[in-house]
């Protein structure tokens, strides 16, 4: 996150020298930031590898990473940054991968793993709290709630019109995401009757539904 913050440090150099200081005040102020981070942090850092339990506590790795947070929002207000969104954690115990990995039978017992969701929702909260100390007068820093919606559509798929929710799409659904789910790989006839496309990203059918669950707060962001 620092080195993204760094990038954006170069680039806003940039904008100054091409259109000047004060118009690039005005760009940066008016921008909105849109940070989603933590999924990764949690299936791969501390649950994919023992490494980071033998460290953190579930608790303290949450306190951890929300402190990353606070450093990376206060370098984007440092920077003249005024709205910035956080995307909560989804339920996490309901990824494809997540499945697969806590599943004692992940070729026929495929639900979602509870426990995982729970650290999910505690993350939220906590989240949402540090973000609320953090607004003051003249910067707005919101949360934006994908956890509700995708939560929603796997425990009642019909309802939207999904008929897989604990496998993707692409390959075998269990567990290719990034370079594994490729042009290569095989795909499912109708993505949009999964709600996920690899076995950690929704479909463009369930980013649908994301959008219109989070629409009332998109569209406070647009008009202020």
């Amino acid at each position: 996150m620092q080195k993204q913050l760094n990038i954006f440090k170069e680039y806003k150099a940039r904008l100054e020298l091409a259109i000047g200081k004060e118009r690039t005040k005005i760009l940066v102020n008016k921008a909105v930031f849109i940070i989603s981070a933590g999924t990764n942090d949690f299936i791969v850092n501390y649950y994919g590898t023992p490494f980071r339990r033998q460290t953190f506590t579930v608790s303290a790795y949450q306190q951890f990473l929300l402190q990353y947070v606070q450093e990376f929002a206060q370098g984007l207000l440092d920077q003249g940054g005024r709205t910035i969104g956080f995307v909560g954690l989804p339920p996490m115990g309901c990824l494809p991968v997540v499945i697969t990995m806590t599943s004692s039978n992940a070729f026929h017992s495929r639900g979602c793993s509870e426990s995982l969701s729970s650290v999910a929702v505690d993350y939220n909260q906590k989240l949402q709290i540090k973000l609320k100390a953090m607004e003051s007068q003249g910067n707005r820093i919101i949360y934006a709630d994908i956890y509700k919606p995708l939560d929603e559509m796997t425990k009642n798929p019909s309802k939207f019109g999904f008929e897989e929710v604990h496998s993707g799409c692409c390959g075998s659904g269990y567990i290719e995401a990034s370079f594994l789910c490729n042009p290569s790989s095989p795909v499912c006839f109708d993505a949009s009757k999964y709600v996920f496309f690899d076995s950690v990203h929704p479909t463009e059918a369930a980013y649908y539904y994301i959008f219109k669950a989070l629409r009332l707060t998109i569209d406070q962001v647009l008009k202020n």
